[in-house]
């Protein structure tokens, strides 16, 4: 999402692309006002970019207001990266919810957030706010904690940078707090969230590393506080994401993304 602060070098795909990113995870439709407030342009500029992109089905009218299009969901389904990842993951990924009965999520590292590769919902689950091709932070969530464990440096600063917002009422907003659990991440392998996330949630996860140990995914058994055992599970998970490495060659160009 682009500041206010637009210049007149902004080029004409830089600001459609700000449109687009303006849609959250809770948005089913936006109006131009908003889509304006959101991306710092002017309404007649979001006005003209908007009816292109509906033209081009990147944006579909609903009524008075927007919503993103199909042109979208088949460009997803050609991410190479996402859909090699899931046909790898899948089957492991129902294996975990078969034993679990809960509900399992394949998650990369983009920037300072998690996107959501695939979810497994588990039969009774509590609704949790994740989605497929949805972001969450980092450090909010156990798939996030897991990679940042075993990331760069420079990627945990730049997680402290966004100052650790809170997402639920457990989210670590404390530096030497994160610092000190992600040091226990690497050491075990298992990363827990309880109440970060959401209210009544809680996961376990472990990084998805590939055969040259690099940093490839996230996996993780979620469920709700006080029906899932998580220390219970923990083993589970970590098994399940070796298993997935062992499937992934080393150099493999599903790292790092």
């Amino acid at each position: 999402m682009r500041t206010a602060d637009w210049n007149t070098s902004s080029s004409v795909l830089e600001r459609a692309a700000s449109i687009l990113g303006a849609f959250r995870i809770e948005d089913r439709t936006l109006g131009v006002s908003e889509l304006a407030r959101r991306t710092g342009l002017a309404k007649s500029t979001v006005a003209r970019l908007a009816a292109e992109l509906v033209r081009l089905q990147y944006l579909e009218r609903h009524g008075s207001s927007l919503r993103l299009g199909l042109a979208l969901f088949e460009l997803g389904q050609l991410a190479a990266t996402p859909k090699e990842l899931r046909r790898r993951a899948i089957g492991i990924m129902a294996d975990l919810r078969n034993a679990t009965g809960q509900t399992i999520h394949l998650a990369v590292l983009d920037g300072t957030e998690v996107v959501y590769i695939e979810i497994l919902r588990g039969r009774g689950t509590p609704q949790l706010p994740s989605r497929v091709g949805g972001r969450l932070p980092a450090h909010a969530t156990a798939v996030g904690k897991a990679m940042l464990a075993f990331s760069p440096p420079q990627v945990l600063e730049d997680v402290i940078a966004t100052g650790l917002p809170p997402v639920g009422p457990g989210t670590i907003t404390d530096e030497k707090s994160l610092r000190r659990e992600l040091a226990d991440i690497a050491a075990t392998g298992l990363a827990y969230e309880r109440n970060e996330s959401a209210m009544g949630s809680c996961c376990v996860a472990s990084p998805v590393m590939d055969a040259g140990g690099a940093l490839v995914a996230s996996l993780s058994v979620s469920g709700k506080t006080g029906q899932l055992d998580i220390d219970r599970v923990a083993p589970a998970v970590r098994t399940a994401t070796l298993a997935l490495g062992r499937q992934l060659p080393r150099n493999s160009a599903l790292a790092g993304n």
